[in-house]
């Protein structure tokens, strides 16, 4: 750590209150407004004007956050404002990865970041130069897994355009009328207990998606799956071996719907609104499997198909990509902070 000096985060920033707005959350405005758990919306005014991190100071779960255009910053969150000229912001930002935000509470009734204490936290900070390179290796890992995600995201987006426009905008009205049973079958997810769910190969999917693994796998893939209690109406499509947990459903049975096709027509669906529970939010599989609709050729279903899963191929090598990309980041992030790693020009 040679050239690094030893700082209190108190004498090289401050954190700022942010401000309450009205309208956040539909305001398709140009800048983005943050709370404490992230990004909640966008306006048309900012509060600070420069790229700048954000911290949660509300709640069970404050995270640190950051923007690289003018933001705004409602009132669970402060925003950090640099009191000296040599600190690279987006340093400061991954050296707070490294902080247990969540551990800063000030005693109230609401989980609160002290400011007392994260003033009273040590820095150990290297030569402006050096900063700038720490961070510039670490924003290139992360704009890579950020572009691979868009990526996904884009390709996922292609295959349902092209789902809506064949069997919606040119369906045919000579095609057979059914039910959704005609299509596929679905069945209740299998228990387990949630000490069991903490290592393994096989991801566990719940109502709100993976959480977990387990070492035994109930589904093979690939496999689609939707809540069943608790959080209704999230479909998922999972490209490995699988647990499914019982507060989902999961299609068992193929009959003419083939495993893409049978994902784009649930998430059509809305089957949040056949809620069947009263306390807990609950999807009978019954009542989907009775909604009528239209039976689109087989042949057109596997063209589908075929076509839809070369994008999820590419999707799936990407997410390989990001997993790898976010380890590397995850090693380097503690090492090049407390100088282990040190980063050449």
């Amino acid at each position: 750590m040679n050239g690094w000096k030893e700082h209190k985060w108190g004498e090289i920033a401050t954190l700022e209150y942010g401000k309450g707005l009205a309208n956040y959350q539909n305001d398709n405005g140009k800048y983005p407004v943050f709370g404490t758990n992230g990004k909640i919306g966008t306006s048309d005014i900012f509060l600070n004007s420069n790229p700048g991190i954000i911290i949660g100071r509300k709640g069970a779960y404050r995270g640190v956050h950051y923007s690289t255009t003018p933001f705004y910053v409602i009132d669970t969150a402060f925003y950090l404002k640099p009191k000296i000229n040599d600190l690279d912001i987006k340093y400061a930002y991954y050296q707070l990865l490294t902080k247990d935000i969540n551990s800063m509470d000030s005693g109230s009734a609401i989980p609160s970041t002290s400011r007392e204490d994260f003033y009273d936290l040590n820095i150990y900070l290297p030569p402006f130069k050096e900063q700038k390179l720490i961070a510039e290796t670490l924003t290139g890992l992360d704009d890579k897994i950020d572009l691979l995600q868009r990526q996904n995201k884009t390709l996922e987006q292609l295959a349902e355009t092209l789902f809506r426009q064949w069997f919606a905008e040119e369906a045919s009205e000579d095609w057979e009328e059914g039910k959704v049973i005609d299509l596929f079958v679905l069945q209740r997810g299998f228990d387990l207990p949630s000490q069991n769910r903490v290592e393994g190969k096989y991801p566990v999917i719940t109502a709100s998606g993976a959480n977990g693994f387990h070492n035994e796998y109930k589904v093979k893939a690939p496999g689609v799956t939707t809540g069943r209690s608790g959080l209704l109406g999230e479909v998922f499509y999972i490209d490995t071996d699988f647990w499914a947990l019982n507060t989902s459903l999961f299609i068992v049975e193929y009959k003419l719907a083939t495993p893409l096709f049978a994902y784009f027509f649930l998430k059509s669906l809305d089957l949040a609104s056949l809620n069947g529970g009263s306390a807990v939010p609950t999807l009978n599989r019954n009542d989907v499997h009775d909604l009528e609709t239209q039976l689109p050729p087989k042949e057109l279903m596997q063209n589908f198909e075929n076509i839809a899963f070369t994008f999820f191929e590419k999707i799936k090598s990407n997410n390989t990509q990001i997993k790898t990309l976010t380890q590397l980041r995850d090693s380097l992030l503690p090492k090049l902070m407390s100088g282990e790693v040190r980063v050449k020009n």
